[in-house]
C-alpha cells in the first residue's frame, strides 16, 4: 500500500527544487526513477508549480498584450501535459489493483486515485506560498493574522485529504470500492473536436 505522506514529502521536495532558482524556464531534471510513481509524481508537481507561477506573471496589469497570448498557449499547454500525467499515474493504480475481485457491494469513487492525489501536490503549493505570506514583514497585522488562519485551514485539508485517499487505496486493494476511470476527453485541445480549430465556426 502506497503510503501518501510520502507523497505529501515528495510535493514539498519538488517545490523546495524550483525555488532554489524560482524561474518558469529553468531546466527540469527528474531526480527520481523512471517507472515508478515518484517519477510520475515529481514530474506532476513540477508542472503544477511552473504552472502556478506563469498564473501570477499572467496577471500582472502592466504585461504586455502579446506576451500575456504567450503565456496564455504555455498555460493550455500546461493543462494538457498535467492532466496526461494524472492519467498515466491512474495507470499505475490500474495495474495495481488489476487483480483485485471486488465484493458484490462495491462502490465506485467520485474521483480516482490520481486526481484526488493532484489535489494534493496543488494543496502543497497553496501551503508553501502561504507560508511565505504569514513571514512577510512589510504587511499590517490583519495581513498576517488572514494569512495565519486561511494556512491553518489548509494544513487541516491536507491532513483530511491525506487520510482519505490513504482510505481510498485501502478500500481499492480490499475490493470495498471500484477502480474505475473515465479519461478527460478535453475537447478544446483537440483540432478535430474544437470548431474554431475545424474551422466550423461562422
Amino acid at each position: 500500500m502506497q503510503d501518501i505522506d510520502s507523497f505529501n514529502r515528495l510535493f514539498d521536495q519538488v517545490i523546495a527544487d524550483y525555488h532554489r532558482h524560482d524561474h518558469v524556464d529553468q531546466k527540469f531534471v527528474n531526480p527520481k526513477q523512471q517507472g515508478g510513481i515518484d517519477h510520475l509524481l515529481y514530474h506532476k508537481c513540477w508542472i503544477d508549480t511552473v504552472q502556478w507561477h506563469l498564473e501570477d506573471i499572467i496577471r500582472n496589469p502592466s504585461i504586455d498584450p502579446v506576451e500575456a497570448l504567450s503565456i496564455k498557449r504555455r498555460i493550455d499547454a500546461s493543462n494538457q501535459e498535467r492532466t496526461d500525467l494524472v492519467e498515466q499515474i491512474d495507470d499505475f493504480f490500474l495495474d495495481q489493483f488489476r487483480q483485485v475481485t471486488y465484493h458484490m457491494d462495491a462502490r465506485i469513487n467520485t474521483e480516482s486515485p490520481a486526481w484526488a492525489i493532484d489535489r494534493l501536490s496543488i494543496l502543497a503549493l497553496k501551503i508553501y506560498h502561504m507560508e511565505e505570506q504569514v513571514q512577510r514583514k512589510d504587511v499590517a497585522e490583519a495581513h498576517l493574522h488572514s494569512v495565519t488562519h486561511k494556512l491553518q485551514v489548509l494544513l487541516t485539508q491536507r491532513k483530511d485529504l491525506t487520510q482519505a485517499i490513504s482510505d481510498l487505496l485501502e478500500d481499492l486493494q480490499a475490493g470495498r470500492r471500484i477502480m474505475k476511470v473515465y479519461r478527460q476527453m478535453k475537447m478544446y485541445n483537440d483540432p478535430s473536436l474544437n470548431p474554431v480549430l475545424y474551422g466550423e465556426v461562422k
